[in-house]
């Protein structure tokens, strides 16, 4: 994929120059073919880039491996003792092993999770992903799985002042970079604060650089409150509700090998077994 892009670059970049001439100047007559010629060759860069995806599957088990993008979200994709768990993590896992091979987690910057996946540097994105327009726009995605919602952290002892959706609109809110989250702050009107995952939004809250914090809902049951690492944090308002799903490039042939995966899984028992591990049972959606 990256010595395709590179390719079309290259391309591009004689297309200019010889547009160009000696004169610097380029004819209307000259800008039209340059322009036919982009297209044509950015056409076959996407045909090629389409049959890549339908190899997807056979590229995975030569390479021996499942590369799968990841940010650190409990309880879906997250550490312990060097180890990535999470009901995201454990199914990423016995995915990987349906398929025959072994699993690699990356983590990625959620705002630039699609150009990860366009350039082949992940086969998947499998983090807790909002199903919304713009990722289905971008990325082929499984079957929804798992229920969710973005919610409103904000400090224990203020969280009586924000029990509304109107109350909190004029607060700093703490968001994840291109996440659903951020999209929810700008629904608001409300001016946003953007850190690289939703774990660092609720450090923000916490030092009191930020008023509050947007999140999911299965990231705040993990997280937030009696028993947790930020007893002194509250979640109040629920502003979306939304549907996880895995994103694959378009085209991909790994897409129905999951979603027949879920399906088995679901039938098995076992994914009701991985979201019980992780106390996520009650926002399963059945395969």
């Amino acid at each position: 994929m990256k010595k395709i892009i590179a390719l079309l670059l290259a391309g591009l970049m004689v297309f200019s120059l010889a547009a160009c001439g000696k004169s610097g100047t380029v004819s209307e007559e000259d800008a039209e073919s340059v322009a036919n010629e982009i297209i044509a060759a950015g056409e076959a860069v996407l045909d090629e880039v389409l049959a890549m995806a339908n190899e997807d599957v056979a590229n995975v088990t030569e390479a021996g491996k499942l590369v799968v993008g990841i940010t650190d979200f409990e309880p879906m994709d997250y550490q312990d003792g060097g180890e990535w768990i999470g009901f995201d993590a454990d199914m990423a896992k016995a995915f990987a092993e349906s398929l025959g091979v072994e699993v690699e987690f990356v983590e990625i910057e959620w705002d630039n999770k699609v150009l990860e996946l366009d350039s082949g540097a992940i086969d998947c994105v499998w983090n807790g992903m909002t199903l919304n327009d713009e990722v289905m726009a971008a990325m082929d995605c499984s079957n929804a799985y798992c229920n969710n919602a973005q919610i409103v952290i904000v400090p224990k002892d203020k969280a009586d002042d924000y029990q509304t959706e109107e109350s909190v609109k004029g607060l700093v809110f703490a968001v994840e970079a291109g996440s659903v989250g951020a999209e929810a702050a700008e629904a608001l009107g409300a001016e946003k604060v953007e850190v690289t995952n939703q774990a660092a939004t609720l450090m923000e809250v916490k030092a009191g650089t930020a008023d509050a914090a947007i999140i999911d809902s299965l990231m705040a049951a993990a997280m937030v409150g009696e028993g947790t690492s930020y007893e002194d944090l509250a979640y109040t308002v629920k502003l979306t509700t939304e549907e996880y799903g895995v994103g694959f490039r378009k085209g991909s042939d790994l897409v129905e090998k999951l979603n027949q995966f879920f399906k088995e899984a679901y039938a098995d028992g076992s994914m009701q077994e991985c979201a019980e591990t992780y106390g996520i049972q009650a926002a399963l959606i059945a395969q």
